[in-house]
């Protein structure tokens, strides 16, 4: 089973959503950066649960306790252990589910795979899990913020409601300034309507989240199979829920013609350029020096609270209602997520282009 990430910066993760705790350890992280841990903290915050009405009531604090790899507030360059408690489970909640497969759950893939499985709250495959993510993004992005690099993602569409494509048309600081996480705030107050709505009706409702980097230098990625955007996008649809990827303009170029899409290079000011970025920042796989963005797409949270119709281990239909605290819609909480998985990429693939050099 694969529980690491990353090929110099690496994540191990470990823990299920009903257990002790979730936690990880962190390896290759350079030495002699400055370990900010209000800031960790802060990230852990943007995902934890029960931070607004439109997520689930899950109430944990998600306190993060580091227990090697750094020393007088610096890392070392030896492994970071960490851990994050759980406080706040209610694993009777889903004792109903014990012989029965939720429906587009992993519960019958699990089965199929390991013979055995912890239905609470969907054990391994819980988006809790993604606490993990998080630490090592944050990690991550204090390295990255050293080099004038920035990662920043927001949710660009919910349902039907969504944004222009064109990211910079809006400001991106404005993103933590509602419970949606959108830049734009009258699109930001539908959005939160719409999924109130769905919650009350006792369903959940999908869209997209875009992430935007810049600062990124020219060169990351291999010409084959280590495409840059390749790497991004198996990172982005290994998190829970991920259903699609593209970035550039993605799959508006199967519309398109050569002369409109091509990027037009340009020197600007001594700097070669390029006049458009339809290419999100790659071409052939490698970094251009132009801001990096690509829009992640996730499905509906599996788990609604009506009766659904399923089958129990021995194949025999049944019907069940789900019960506990779940999100109506997963993206508001993970826009902190694809900013780890992105900045963890980013930050490898810099140590590799550093590797190779040497």
């Amino acid at each position: 089973m694969r529980n690491t990430f990353g090929h110099i910066f690496t994540l191990t993760t470990f823990g299920e959503s009903h257990g002790e705790a979730v936690g990880g350890v962190v390896d290759g992280m350079p030495a002699g950066i400055d370990i900010d841990m209000e800031f960790i903290q802060s990230e852990l915050n943007r995902r934890r649960p029960g931070q607004s009405a439109i997520t689930t009531s899950r109430q944990e604090a998600d306190k993060v306790e580091l227990l090697s790899g750094v020393f007088e507030g610096k890392s070392t360059g030896c492994p970071i252990g960490f851990i994050v408690r759980n406080t706040n489970q209610h694993s009777q909640d889903y004792e109903n589910m014990r012989c029965l497969f939720r429906p587009s759950h992993a519960d019958y893939t699990y089965y199929q795979k390991y013979g055995i499985r912890d239905h609470r709250g969907g054990g391994r495959s819980s988006a809790r899990i993604t606490i993990s993510r998080c630490v090592g993004g944050a990690l991550a992005k204090l390295v990255l913020r050293q080099k004038g690099i920035t990662v920043q993602a927001y949710t660009s569409q919910v349902g039907d409601i969504a944004l222009d494509r064109d990211y910079t048309k809006y400001n991106l600081d404005l993103t933590e300034t509602n419970a949606v996480r959108c830049p734009d705030a009258e699109k930001a107050a539908q959005m939160e309507q719409l999924i109130s709505q769905v919650k009350a009706e006792g369903d959940t409702i999908g869209g997209i989240i875009t992430c935007v980097i810049k600062g990124c230098p020219a060169g990351l990625g291999e010409p084959e199979f280590g495409k840059l955007h390749a790497a991004l996008g198996s990172a982005m649809l290994s998190i829970n829920a991920v259903k699609g990827f593209e970035y550039g303009d993605g799959f508006d170029s199967a519309t398109m013609r050569g002369k409109t899409q091509n990027d037009v290079f340009c020197n600007e000011d001594g700097r070669i350029t390029t006049v458009t970025n339809h290419s999100g920042g790659i071409q052939g796989g490698i970094s251009n020096g132009q801001d990096i963005y690509f829009r992640v797409a996730f499905k509906p949270v599996a788990t609604v609270l009506t009766e659904q119709q399923t089958v129990d281990l021995e194949g025999n239909a049944t019907t069940f209602t789900a019960r506990g605290r779940h999100d109506p819609c997963v993206l508001p909480r993970a826009v902190p997520v694809v900013e780890s998985m992105a900045a963890m990429t980013i930050l490898d693939n810099i140590l590799l282009q550093n590797a190779v050099i040497l």
